[in-house]
């Protein structure tokens, strides 16, 4: 039966994903067989696994890492979400249902079932398994339901490492605010600290250090040094969605989606020294000097036109075509230039159909 480590956060972005594809790289080559696992995964870059259904792209990254082949039981339950208060709910790689937020913290326990199902299976096929958390296990209003961080840990009995982001300032806050919040079984679970991103001499962070430990009373693991080539591994939700830019080559366009889905079908052209890639926001115009603009996929292909239209893209857009420049729809975005888009079930949301 394999051992097993679970990697949270002080927050979302923090490096999880990339920690734990590391990781799984690093004991994949001193010989031992290693499989990812995330309980609850909400994205909408999903990858397709060899046995048909879905799972976050960051557990297929971690499942290349690990030279194995992505599986649904790495991630059994994937939230994409479709609108701000409700998202499709994929269980084993397949959709069960699309719920509202409300809605989907009353299936919550229900799922824990599928979840250690699925984590019993892979422990079975390897001699460790890491697993990766979502989000903070300081969302402690989320803790009576959570399948995703520490009631997992708790009901799997896995330890647990916490990684702070001091890139982003405040990680004593964070991990000592943590250690505050949480109930203190939970807290037990914690087996020691990790400080992501770190820029610069890392001894100069020596008395923040021993401050977390000294008021957390858990160990501290290290410090990892900022990793300037992340930004070539695909990432896992929009947060880590940033412009390529490349000054005076050939430049697109591409528009930030509120639904934006599988977007790293733009890393080639971030990676392609020949582009500069920019990441078009909302309230921001389309650059008037782009040769091409990329309408990427959505989750909600409907919703996403409004939100396109709500920007003024689409004057944008007419604009750019007239004089001579491309327009690329990928997924959702080729939909939303067809003549018009329906959604008669409502798979996507409310049922109709919109102009294209």
């Amino acid at each position: 039966m394999a051992r097993t480590l679970m990697i949270q956060g002080a927050g979302s972005d923090v490096g999880k994903s990339l920690i734990v594809a590391g990781l799984a790289r690093a004991f994949t080559q001193r010989g031992l067989r290693v499989l990812p696992f995330k309980p609850q995964n909400m994205s909408n870059n999903a990858a397709v696994t060899v046995d048909g259904g879905e799972i976050g792209r960051a557990q297929a990254l971690q499942a290349l890492a690990a030279g194995v082949e992505p599986h649904t039981d790495m991630n059994p339950v994937l939230l994409k979400p479709e609108t701000d208060v409700g998202a499709q709910v994929i269980v084993q790689g397949k959709r069960i249902a699309t719920a509202r937020a409300r809605d989907y913290a009353a299936m919550k326990p229900s799922l824990m079932g599928a979840v250690l199902e699925s984590f019993e299976r892979l422990k079975v096929r390897a001699d460790l398994v890491l697993v990766e958390g979502a989000g903070s296990p300081a969302e402690v209003n989320l803790r009576k339901a959570d399948i995703a961080n520490m009631g997992f840990a708790r009901k799997a009995d896995v330890p647990v490492v916490l990684v702070g982001d001091i890139d982003r300032g405040g990680v004593i806050a964070q991990l000592v605010g943590i250690k505050t919040v949480i109930d203190p079984d939970d807290a037990a679970m914690i087996q020691g600290f990790v400080i992501n991103k770190f820029r610069g001499d890392p001894t100069l962070f020596k008395d923040g250090y021993g401050l977390i430990e000294t008021k957390t009373a858990w160990r501290g693991l290290g410090v990892l040094p900022w990793f300037a080539r992340a930004g070539e591994l695909p990432a896992e939700d929009a947060l880590g969605l940033t412009d390529a830019r490349k000054l005076g080559q050939c430049k697109i366009a591409c528009l930030a989606l509120s639904r934006i889905a599988n977007f790293d079908d733009l890393d080639p052209l971030k990676l392609e020294p020949g582009v500069d890639l920019v990441m078009v926001r909302p309230g921001e115009a389309i650059p008037g000097d782009v040769r091409l603009v990329v309408i990427p996929g959505s989750k909600s292909t409907r919703g996403d036109l409004a939100f396109l239209r709500a920007q003024g893209w689409d004057i944008d857009l007419f604009a750019h075509h007239r004089r001579g420049g491309h327009v690329l729809g990928l997924c959702g975005g080729y939909q939303m230039l067809g003549r018009s888009v329906a959604d008669p079930d409502g798979i996507e949301g409310p049922a109709g159909d919109t102009p294209g």
